[in-house]
């Protein structure tokens, strides 16, 4: 009879626990439901809280001629506003355009060497320099672009303002290509290892088995990459704002000053009556951005997902 009962009581502590683990189990799976659907919950609020702030311009003062074909943006004209984007775009496309032309050969170039060559110390070393780049505030980048860029273009290109696309260009680019080289060393390690066994096999040499190999096969990884860093440079704000000059202009050369969309949202904001059509019309530039930023997102992830399922 002793010996039941000690039987049933040591046994009782194991179903506690058991039970505790359970609760445990589910607790966390609550929790991590709730932060996944949280974002989700709050981006379509955002969204919908620019939707609702630019719905009255959208319904009254909007023009699609006027706002996406006019290079005109004079809202603050006391006898006829005009709310054309079409400079806005045209610099923030350029500034892009740049960056990436800037940030694509070194974010490659970057995750090829640390995926590929470096080993042990010098990879995890690399790889922690990349995520500090990453973590530079942009105004810190923008600082960079009004105190040094500025001088420097000016001194070597001999024009007259250094705050132009090419400065704005170079800053947004090593900005974008923290993110870029992070995505793209991870595309090239998802390459299997037997491709590269297989062309060294073949008598390949390193550089034939990365160019003929590993790239084309990691192709749909690193588009995803070059797309993000294009999000990147379409949504950012401060870096842009301080390093472009913020002229309204459509740009003829890389040493024109210009605005980027977002730009204009932070400059002017803080100065606009709250409901007044300008107010109404920033909030229409930020719908703007938010489908741009949200199609290049999309299709990115659209493309990775393509590369993992291959």
């Amino acid at each position: 009879m002793q010996q039941a009962q000690t039987a049933i009581s040591g046994r009782l502590p194991d179903i506690d626990q058991r039970d505790l683990a359970w609760y445990v189990d589910k607790l966390l799976q609550f929790l991590v439901f709730i932060g996944g659907i949280s974002a989700i919950i709050l981006i379509i609020g955002i969204f919908t809280f620019v939707t609702i702030e630019g719905f009255g311009f959208l319904l009254e003062g909007f023009s699609f001629k006027e706002f996406f074909l006019s290079e005109w943006w004079e809202p603050t004209d006391e006898d006829e506003p005009t709310y054309g984007i079409l400079a806005l775009v045209a610099g923030t496309a350029s500034v892009t355009g740049l960056a990436m032309i800037v940030a694509i050969p070194f974010s490659l170039g970057a995750a090829v060497y640390i995926g590929e060559f470096s080993t042990g110390k010098t990879r995890e070393a690399l790889k922690v320099m990349v995520e500090l780049l990453a973590a530079i505030p942009s105004v810190v980048w923008g600082f960079i672009g009004l105190s040094i860029m500025n001088p420097l273009i000016i001194k070597l290109f001999d024009v007259p303002v250094g705050l132009n696309v090419l400065n704005a260009g170079i800053i947004l680019g090593l900005m974008a290509a923290p993110i870029m080289t992070s995505i793209a060393e991870d595309a090239l390690k998802a390459v299997p290892d037997r491709y590269r066994e297989a062309a060294e096999a073949l008598g390949a040499t390193r550089w034939q088995v990365i160019y003929k190999t590993v790239l084309p096969a990691a192709k749909n990884g690193l588009l995803g990459a070059v797309l993000l860093g294009v999000g990147r440079g379409f949504g950012e704000t401060m870096a842009v704002l301080m390093a472009t000059g913020h002229a309204i202009n459509i740009p003829g050369s890389v040493f024109d000053s210009v605005r980027a969309l977002t730009a204009t949202i932070a400059a002017e904001l803080g100065e606009t009556a709250v409901g007044s059509e300008h107010y109404q019309a920033l909030f229409t530039i930020g719908i703007f951005l938010f489908l741009i930023t949200f199609v290049i997102n999309l299709t990115a992830d659209l493309i990775v997902r393509g590369i993992r399922k291959s």
